[in-house]
């Protein structure tokens, strides 16, 4: 049975390690990165490269790549907004940094409505975008830099700066790095994404993407610097990545149906987890998570949503996690922030959601939330083992639990909690090798 759940909970392709087109062209930078590669001359802050980037992406023949490559000394270009084009790959080459510019003006959607809080928010267009783009990609093995904390232009406070003032009221208007709609078959490899203002890279409406091979390295106080959040959409493959962030590592955005989604062998370091949610008025099913390490993160396994923007999640398969040092290692949240039972009309229910051979370290809180009688959270665990640790706490209600066939040694208790399984005994997941260093660039994994 476990066999046949998995096979149904993923991406429906068969997805390989992508491989690197032919350049149509390449750029060669003018710009040299100073202060151990972070930031530029102040000089050459007027110095954009938008233009001759997009007019190569404009001009290049569909199946191949523009491709940005250092020159000497000069190892740095720097852009506002760029548009992908059908069929056409950018690619950041080793050594090779792509800067986004500080000037909020380069951004705008209308006239002012970038780099301040406001009430509407959605004010800057991101650094790349894609709408209507089919077999496009972003690749490496360089780097993308949004420089969100860096001071805006003729400013005093940072991106990140802005999202801060906008925690309390408002919204921060901030560019993210990349934004795609309905851009089927995309492919993100081997790039490193790092200080984005915002999300790292949102992927909507889409049928296919994957992501390979990324690196995504952005401080944990970041405020909502998603890493990858992919929306309202299905076949979907994140694989051998490593993601360090301020906010949610990987959150599935179902807003709109989202289906047959495989994150597989990846490493979480700080951030939210990896979490289904908030918005799951769409629905969500067929997603299977597998070979993963979540290290030093607020939260681990996640699913999020409220009466707001609650749906049906279900069909969903964790296996071979490893977790440690994190606050929240199993997150089932059935009224996040709070919003109250009678919030509104669209109640989340979380079921058919399965976990074998997950080990916890280091203690946490696990949270097992339904929403009420008729939407109750139904859960399997199977070889699910949290080590030993006074800082381990349970909290669960409205839950139908089964344990077994594997060993489990939560036993949680609380309000209409339900338990059910015999659990036998064996070995907890060994977690040899689990847990590696955060890298600095994304490494060959051929």
């Amino acid at each position: 049975m476990l066999a046949a759940a998995a096979a149904r909970a993923q991406d429906t392709r068969r997805v390989m390690e992508p491989v690197f087109p032919a350049a149509c062209s390449e750029l060669r930078a003018e710009l040299t990165a100073v202060d151990g590669n972070r930031s530029l001359a102040e000089a050459d802050e007027a110095k954009l490269d938008t233009a001759r980037i997009q007019k190569a992406l404009d001009n290049c023949a569909k199946g191949q790549a523009v491709v940005l490559k250092a020159d000497g000394a000069n190892n740095a270009f720097l852009t506002g907004p760029l548009d992908l084009r059908p069929g056409v790959a950018l690619r950041v080459d080793s050594g090779t940094i792509l800067f986004g510019s500080r000037d909020p003006k380069v951004y705008e959607v209308r006239p002012g409505s970038c780099g301040l809080v406001d009430e509407s928010g959605r004010g800057c267009r991101a650094m790349i975008n894609g709408n209507d783009a089919p077999d496009v990609g972003v690749m490496g093995p360089g780097t993308i830099d949004g420089r969100g904390g860096a001071k805006l232009l003729g400013q005093k406070v940072t991106w990140w700066d802005l999202a801060e003032q906008a925690r309390s009221s408002g919204h921060q208007n901030v560019p993210r790095i990349l934004v795609l709609s309905r851009c089927n078959n995309f492919t993100l490899y081997r790039v490193t994404l790092k200080n984005s203002a915002n999300f790292h890279v949102y992927y909507g409406q889409g049928d296919g993407f994957t992501a390979w091979g990324v690196v995504i390295n952005t401080p944990k106080n970041a405020r909502n610097t998603d890493g990858i959040d992919p929306g309202s959409s299905k076949n979907v493959t994140i694989a051998h990545c490593f993601i360090h962030t301020g906010d949610d590592n990987v959150a599935i955005k179902a807003g709109g149906h989202v289906s047959n989604m495989t994150i597989a062998h990846n490493h979480f370091y700080t951030g939210h987890g990896m979490s289904i949610g908030s918005e799951t008025n769409g629905g969500a099913e067929a997603i299977l998570v597998e070979d993963l390490s979540i290290d030093g993160a607020d939260n681990g396994i996640r699913i999020k949503s409220n009466a707001t923007r609650g749906g049906l999640v279900h069909n969903v398969v964790y296996r071979d996690v490893c977790i440690r040092d994190t606050k929240n290692p199993i997150y089932m949240d059935s009224d996040y922030e709070h919003a109250g039972k009678a919030a509104g009309k669209n109640l989340p229910q979380f079921t058919g959601v399965q976990l074998h051979d997950v080990r916890i370290e280091d203690g946490g809180k696990i949270t097992l939330q339904g929403f009420d009688e008729q939407h109750r959270l139904g859960m399997v665990f199977d070889n699910v083992i949290a080590d030993p640790s006074q800082k381990l706490k349970i909290a669960a209600e409205l839950a139908d639990l089964t344990f077994g066939p594997g060993p489990v040694n939560i036993r949680p208790e609380g309000p209409a909690v339900l338990v059910s399984g015999k659990p036998g005994n064996g070995a907890p997941n060994a977690c040899v090798g689990k847990f590696v260093e955060m890298p600095e660039k994304p490494a060959s994994l051929r």
